[in-house]
């Protein structure tokens, strides 16, 4: 299997060093989640068109981490409760 590269954007690194580090422990596991199967996340429409978002449970909160992805890539775009994300991810 090829090697898939992981790209963060700065949204994403911001809210990521904000979060505990147990928080850190469940989106990492998100993230090598998306890697295995980034088809996991539900397609956006319109504005959000090419972008995914993923929902998970953490630490009993849900959880959203927004991505795109080609054969190669995953790009991480913003991880965060469902409070302003959608305002926020199109910034």
């Amino acid at each position: 299997m090829a090697e898939i590269h992981i790209q963060q954007t700065n949204g994403f690194l911001r809210a990521y060093k904000k979060l505990h580090d147990n928080q850190k422990n469940v989106v990492d596991q998100a993230v090598a989640d998306i890697v295995r199967n980034p088809v996991i996340g539900e397609a956006k429409k319109g504005d959000l068109s090419g972008v995914y978002v993923h929902k998970f449970d953490c630490i009993s909160q849900r959880f959203l981490l927004a991505y795109e992805y080609d054969s190669a890539t995953r790009i991480l775009l913003l991880v965060g409760t469902h409070e302003n994300f959608y305002r926020n991810l199109k910034r």
